[in-house]
């Protein structure tokens, strides 16, 4: 392990919000000996403030579903690289970036599978009203308006049910 003297000599990189992945897994999977991290999310100062304290040698940010625009960047002159841990890049000033040298990676389409079964999910939940079924039993209406609930739509089925009241 290296010595704190030597950890201050190591690359610094922004973390302006807690990335999802720290409070899943544990920060300790996302160390390195090679860069140590710069956590404003865990400082009560208001974050331009924060960053103009201690952001002087940041080298690179992992942006989280924070805002990046010019007035972060003119915070952080040695910023070379942005990492994004979505597949947007909206959050990020492009242009200033650009114009400034600095490069993007973002999560590209390594979600797009995911998204699309929570599509699919979403999609049969709603036309076999699967939420709503669980609604209609923990509120209680199961005892008093009667066990039957409609099922909905089938997922090949091209018409509804009809309706019962």
């Amino acid at each position: 392990m290296a010595s704190p003297a030597a950890d201050e000599d190591l690359p610094q990189v922004l973390l302006i919000k807690n990335p999802p992945a720290f409070a899943v897994l544990g920060e300790e999977h996302f160390t390195s000996t090679k860069f140590r991290y710069l956590k404003a999310f865990e400082s009560s100062l208001p974050l331009h403030d924060f960053l103009a304290a201690h952001g002087g040698s940041v080298r690179a940010i992992l942006a989280s579903l924070s805002v990046v625009d010019a007035s972060v960047l003119d915070l952080l002159p040695e910023v070379r690289v942005i990492a994004t841990t979505s597949a947007g890049l909206n959050l990020l000033d492009l242009p200033e970036c650009r114009r400034r040298g600095i490069k993007i990676a973002n999560a590209g389409d390594v979600y797009s599978t995911d998204v699309a079964d929570y599509a699919v999910g979403l999609l049969i939940d709603v036309l076999r009203k699967i939420s709503a079924s669980n609604r209609y039993v923990k509120q209680g209406f199961w005892a008093s308006k009667g066990d039957y609930y409609p099922l909905g739509s089938k997922v090949n089925q091209t018409k509804p049910p009809p309706r019962f009241h």
